[in-house]
């Protein structure tokens, strides 16, 4: 028996092609621009069981594996419910569905045993090293830590995610810091920046949660462009030299 917080049908950036995407309750983080603070909780959301799950999946099986898709388990963190997570993987591969968990790498429980039945492990790094990650999570980087070296031995195809923040993850020599950080990792198939939003932000007064990253505005798009292309070894879009992009002058 596992919790969902929701479930969306039409995914279409949570993996490859169109996605069926469980929403896992509970997370074990927080972020500072976290814009699902809802999550967090792990004793709300709907109770359901694995095969439940499953069933809901499989009514759209037809459709999402059209388009080369299939089911994405997100969160919150859906790490934190290992025995769950690993039941529903391992369902659905029986059932010839593509998998995918959309992680932060902070869990609890044998990873071994949900990497089993996973096919792609969309991972997002918070930041790369320890007083960074403490400051922007409040947590220690122990449990990524451990979830990495996992996932290094279990071969599994991966893509990285990183969150563009301005005047904390913004600048080149924290990005090209991270380019080290990723190449680490094997099996690697894309790699994407992320700009940071505060699409969220008005959940926290809702909740009476303050919000860490007040008055900090929107990642410039652009801005995040470029720095990606360093990440990947590509020249930046204005020039050779680095000259900032527009969102700057």
């Amino acid at each position: 028996m596992g919790r969902i917080h929701s479930i969306e049908t039409l995914g279409l950036v949570d993996g490859p092609g169109i996605r069926f995407v469980a929403f896992f309750q509970g997370c074990g983080l927080r972020c500072s621009y976290c814009h699902n603070p809802d999550t967090w909780d792990i004793n709300k959301g709907m109770e359901i069981t694995a095969e439940e799950l499953l069933k809901k999946a499989v009514r759209y099986k037809a459709y999402f594996q059209r388009s080369g898709g299939g089911v994405t388990c997100s969160g919150g963190e859906p790490l934190l419910q290992p025995e769950f997570l690993a039941e529903f993987l391992r369902l659905c591969k029986e059932n010839g569905i593509h998998t995918a968990i959309d992680t932060a790498g902070f869990g609890k429980g044998s990873y071994d045993s949900i990497l089993k039945y996973t096919d792609l492990v969309i991972l997002d790094i918070k930041h790369i090293n320890s007083a960074g990650y403490r400051e922007l999570t409040g947590r220690d980087m122990g449990e990524l830590e451990s979830f990495a070296m996992c996932l290094k031995k279990s071969g599994t195809k991966l893509w990285l995610r990183h969150v563009v923040i301005p005047g904390i993850t913004d600048s080149e020599e924290h990005i090209r810091s991270m380019k080290k950080v990723m190449m680490e990792f094997d099996n690697v198939g894309n790699i994407e920046l992320l700009p940071y939003h505060i699409l969220g932000a008005n959940k926290y007064e809702a909740m009476g949660i303050p919000y860490k990253l007040k008055g900090v505005a929107p990642m410039c798009k652009d801005r995040t462009k470029e720095l990606e292309n360093i990440l990947k070894g590509q020249k930046e879009s204005d020039n050779e030299t680095g000259t900032l992009s527009h969102c700057y002058h």
